[in-house]
């Protein structure tokens, strides 16, 4: 009987080590799963990381991306090349201004400068803004690649910017409290209001006269005169006088502006025709009215020869005669090679011209 229990109990304590070796192994399996788990889960969270990290640089890359085509858009909603001769005019009348070489090393000037540059940059997204507002159907023919027809702006964007810029101008006038500046940037503000919204006595660009007269009107006398005064009595203080250099800069730009109004049309014909606006080359021509403004740019250059060719310092008539003789034999030389029936070849011309002026104006402050 004792026998036969030894041998129960030797099977039971037989039977149960598989047991335990199987719940031991149990045991370690969730210790080293725990451990696998301990040791992977630093990688899991650098994976999460890394992907955290890619969505991030991604979304910058993103914005990054979408600041860079505003700013290209804003850029070509702005037509920069007359900004940038805008500003140049600003540079070269402001230089007329002075007196004597201490005056530009002076801080006043530069500050004065961007006194001037500031309220008149605001208004030239005014400008340029409402312009392409009320052109939208026709530069769908005519400018296809400007930021509202081919739909890089819509109308809101537009609109927003157009209105905001005209604000913040006469805001920034307003703060520097310059008489000058503040009567010909309104001269400014109204004259192109008049030349592009539609309404009873308005929308002067549809008659060629009117066109060319707020062109004429803003390159020739509201812009040489107003930084030239705002310089000379509220940054200088000095006495009212309408010099022979600014004579000659109001004469100068007075027949170029002409020039640049006559052709700016000329690439525009198709939609002009198309929405009846009647200008000098859908009245008389491309071919015509564009030798007809190389003969009036011509002349502009002619009239600055001789202006430097008067002044009483040899340097001056050498430096300003050459100069302006060689922008102009450019002028011409160039108007040989241009296809008028290729709207990319005369808006090349058309970009040259702006060009010479910005030059012309480096000469101008020289004539004295």
């Amino acid at each position: 009987m004792h026998q036969r229990k030894n041998e129960i109990e030797y099977n039971l304590s037989k039977l149960q080590q598989p047991i335990l070796k199987n719940q031991f192994k149990s045991v370690e399996g969730v210790s080293t799963n725990e451990e696998n788990n301990k040791k992977y889960i630093p990688k899991a969270i650098s994976k999460e990381s890394f992907g955290s990290e890619e969505s991030i640089a991604s979304e910058t890359k993103d914005i990054v991306g979408s600041v860079k085509r505003f700013l290209v858009a804003l850029y070509w909603f702005v037509y920069p090349y007359t900004m940038f001769g805008r500003t140049l005019s600003t540079i070269s009348a402001s230089l007329l201004a002075v007196d004597k070489l201490s005056d530009i090393s002076s801080p006043l000037f530069f500050i004065g400068v961007i006194q001037a540059l500031l309220p008149f940059s605001l208004m030239d997204f005014y400008v340029n803004g409402v312009n392409q507002l009320y052109d939208y159907e026709i530069d769908k023919i005519n400018k296809p690649f400007l930021p509202l027809p081919s739909g890089a702006f819509s109308l809101t964007t537009g609109v927003v910017i157009t209105v905001s810029s005209a604000i913040m101008g006469f805001l920034a006038s307003y703060m520097i409290g310059s008489w000058p500046l503040f009567w010909g940037l309104l001269s400014f503000f109204l004259i192109w209001s008049g030349y592009s919204i539609k309404g009873p006595f308005l929308r002067w660009k549809k008659n060629p006269l009117l066109a060319a007269t707020c062109i004429y009107t803003t390159l020739a006398l509201i812009f040489p005169i107003s930084f030239f005064y705002h310089m000379k009595t509220f940054v200088l203080k000095r006495a009212v006088a309408f010099p022979k250099p600014l004579m000659f800069f109001v004469a100068f730009t007075s027949i170029y502006s002409l020039g640049i109004a006559l052709f700016k049309d000329i690439p525009d014909i198709e939609g002009d025709k198309a929405f009846g606006i009647q200008s000098f080359s859908t009245r008389l021509g491309q071919k015509k009215v564009f030798w007809i403004c190389v003969s009036i740019l011509e002349s502009a250059f002619g009239v600055a020869i001789l202006a430097g060719l008067s002044s009483s310092h040899l340097w001056v008539k050498l430096v300003t005669g050459l100069g302006n003789a060689v922008l102009a034999s450019i002028l011409w030389n160039q108007a040989k090679f241009v296809d008028l029936s290729d709207k990319a070849s005369i808006r090349s011309y058309y970009m040259l011209i702006w060009k010479l002026l910005y030059v012309a104006y480096f000469l101008t402050p020289l004539i004295r």
